[in-house]
């Protein structure tokens, strides 16, 4: 390119986003709150403590993982209170004396620890491992922080008939229907059995007894499970519900995130004028200033050493050109009319870039009459 240059002397785009804000204008909906929570919402509400979770959901996991690990466990720890029964009733431990009392005790809670300490700490980990599935890691104050606003006896009363305390007394209901139903059709099919345990071997009674509380565990698990399932569906509509936002509110949390309409275009002024500050200290540096009568200026500078092309230092419009020509002439900067060439080069050249190869004849004539009036030679250029 310096050697077409050196020959010789011898297009703007533009684009336009659509914004937030005239997206948020788009839709609108007849409910008060038809829009979505954004995900700045959900983080300030997980901040204040306001998250998702299912209680529910939580407890028939916990029941329903009891229940595993007591079918796991039970065949040893059932052996272990036989034999501590056995020892018991075959006077195989100290006599029942209070000075004799710890050594009856120490083998007692012994095996009532080996029992029902790994079905505690099953149902333990089970309700951390569903609490922090459902909310993960979080740590704040703000629920304990105090609110007078609880006090109110009117917004008391607002939420003793909400929605939400309708559901909860119909899970409450749902649940005590579903245990007493449960129970019904579990126990009923045993009832002539049960009638007659009392005349049977202490060892049947024990046998049925434990096969009805087995299957009544299950099949109450089961319906929990489900309904578990059912509240954490609800849970979630639920709290998606409560987030959702007004046409007012997306705005308020728009004009938060950019900033007022205001500071923006006093952001812009300021990055428009420390811009043109910076192209007019260019203009002393130019070569030539290229201009039309009244409208456009453009400052070229070309250093053959350096640049493959002349490059395009500072340009205006209207008053901006007439700054542009002053400082020229203030700093004997050689401004040259040409109407053609100054439209061109202002329309289709961005200040810093250098000039598209279309204009390097018309550019080079401009040159070469700079360099002749002013006596500088070709070749330093």
């Amino acid at each position: 390119m310096k050697t077409r240059m050196s020959r010789a002397i011898g297009s703007g785009e533009a684009g336009s986003g659509t914004s937030r804000r005239r997206a948020i204008d788009i839709q609108l909906f007849a409910d008060e709150r038809p829009f979505p929570a954004t995900p700045r919402k959900r983080q300030e509400a997980r901040k204040r403590g306001q998250v998702f979770r299912s209680g529910d959901a939580t407890s028939a996991a916990v029941v329903v993982g009891t229940l595993v690990c007591l079918r796991w466990l039970l065949p040893e720890a059932g052996q272990a209170w036989q034999s501590l029964f056995r020892a018991l009733w075959g006077q195989q431990l100290p006599e029942m004396t209070w000075d004799n009392l710890p050594l009856v005790w120490e083998p007692a809670m012994r095996v009532l620890l080996s029992s029902s300490l790994p079905v505690m700490l099953a149902a333990l980990a089970i309700g951390i491992v569903m609490e922090v599935g459902q909310v993960g890691f979080l740590f704040t104050t703000a629920p304990l922080t105090p609110d007078l606003g609880r006090l109110d006896p009117f917004k008391g009363l607002a939420r003793m008939f909400s929605r939400r305390s309708l559901v909860e007394l119909a899970k409450a209901s749902l649940k005590v229907g579903i245990v007493g139903y449960v129970c019904y059709l579990t126990i009923f099919p045993y009832v002539p059995r049960l009638t007659s345990l009392a005349v049977s071997p202490l060892g049947e009674s024990l046998r049925v007894a434990s096969e009805v509380c087995s299957r009544l565990l299950q099949r109450a698990a089961l319906g929990f499970l489900l309904l578990g399932g059912a509240d954490w569906f609800y849970q979630r509509w639920e709290y998606d519900l409560s987030l959702r936002m007004s046409r007012q509110e997306m705005k308020e949390e728009f004009r938060q995130m950019e900033g007022s309409p205001e500071l923006r275009a006093r952001i812009r002024r300021r990055q428009r004028e420390i811009s043109r500050l910076r192209m007019m200290s260019a203009v002393p540096e130019a070569d030539v200033v290229v201009r039309n009568p009244t409208t456009y200026a453009v400052a070229l500078k070309y250093d053959a050493r350096q640049m493959d092309a002349p490059v395009v230092v500072a340009k205006g419009k209207g008053y901006l050109a007439q700054r542009i020509i002053e400082l020229a002439r203030k700093h004997w900067v050689t401004v040259v009319e040409n109407r053609s060439l100054a439209r061109s080069l202002f329309t289709s050249v961005e200040v810093g870039q250098a000039i598209p190869p279309e204009l390097y004849q018309a550019v080079a004539e401009v040159l070469a009459f700079v360099y002749r009036l002013t006596g500088r030679p070709v070749e330093e250029a």
